[in-house]
């Protein structure tokens, strides 16, 4: 239990039940399908996927802990980071683990919300260990709401700034640059906060940063939830929703990391990786909002990046 990797094991296992408990008490009349899988390279994991409830269209939390040997598809796929990663007789064992959910409700008023934390680490040929975390948590609403990005952001930002007051600015840009859809030339959401390959300062600092914003996820997006469950919407903004949908599909299959590496992992549970992907979604084709309409104005954000607490 005192090994970083023990208590990590542990923090997303917490996760996992913490947002799950907090999903099903405001979607009393729909459950979990519980999926636990096994994964004969080495490891396995946990799907918890609610579906067609009242509130949530989709709402899938996974945990996985996997190991094995990296595929060659991977490690170029690190390296191309700038990781220099030394291979002994080709092999590189490595061990990685994480939560990773995304909501998508049934209500257009509702905002999807993704987060992720995780932990990788690689031996070498020499046998030394390279580590790292990577991470955030990121809102895709259909309509802007202001008070709801600042709730959002605030509640992020404050996780951040228990540690390094720097921390919030730079995860915040890296989200927004990391989450942008090149083909639309806009942003997937409203960001919120990214990260990856952080090894420092010391891998127990590290640790306590990625905790504090896993506790931050429940507290940063289920008030939001709560407030809009229940408004009215018409059958248009039904239909923005499912278009803006297929933005998100767009991004998850052309530029995730996640599910790229997940596809290239030789065992990966496919179910799990396009668990992200909404239930129902819609392409139009030459579809364009009016101008000073409600879609026009998350569009300008989205292709605009906004400061949300300052």
């Amino acid at each position: 239990r005192r090994e970083l990797r023990s208590r990590m094991e542990l923090l997303i296992m917490e996760t996992q039940a913490e947002v799950c408990r907090a999903l099903a008490a405001l979607d009393p009349g729909a459950s979990f399908a519980v999926d636990s899988w096994e994964r004969k390279e080495g490891g396995g994991g946990i799907s918890c996927v609610l579906q067609d409830g009242e509130v949530f269209e989709k709402a899938g939390v996974n945990v996985s802990v996997v190991s094995g040997l990296l595929s060659e598809e991977a490690a170029r796929q690190m390296r191309s980071r700038g990781k220099s990663l030394k291979a002994k007789d080709g092999k590189l064992p490595f061990c990685a683990m994480g939560v990773s959910s995304v909501i998508h409700p049934k209500n257009p008023h509702v905002p999807t919300m993704h987060f992720n934390y995780r932990y990788f680490e690689i031996e070498e040929a020499d046998g030394t260990k390279q580590w790292w975390f990577g991470g955030g948590t990121d809102l895709t609403p259909t309509y802007l709401n202001e008070e709801d990005a600042v709730h959002f952001h605030k509640t992020l930002k404050e996780a951040c700034d228990k540690h390094d007051l720097k921390l919030y600015p730079k995860y915040k840009k890296w989200c927004d640059d990391y989450f942008y859809i090149k083909h639309r030339g806009e942003r997937r959401g409203i960001g919120g906060i990214f990260f990856d390959d952080m090894d420092s300062p010391s891998k127990e600092e590290v640790f306590q940063f990625v905790k504090s914003c896993a506790k931050a996820v429940v507290p940063c997006y289920i008030p939001i939830v709560k407030k809009h469950c229940h408004d009215s919407f018409t059958p248009e903004e039904k239909l923005w929703q499912q278009l803006r949908r297929g933005r998100y599909v767009e991004f998850n299959l052309v530029y995730d990391r996640g599910t790229k590496f997940g596809l290239l992992t030789p065992g990966s549970r496919i179910e799990s990786i396009l668990m992200s992907l909404p239930l129902t979604a819609r392409w139009e084709y030459m579809h364009n909002p009016p101008e000073s309409s409600k879609e026009a104005e998350i569009l300008e954000v989205l292709r605009n990046p906004k400061d949300w607490v300052h």
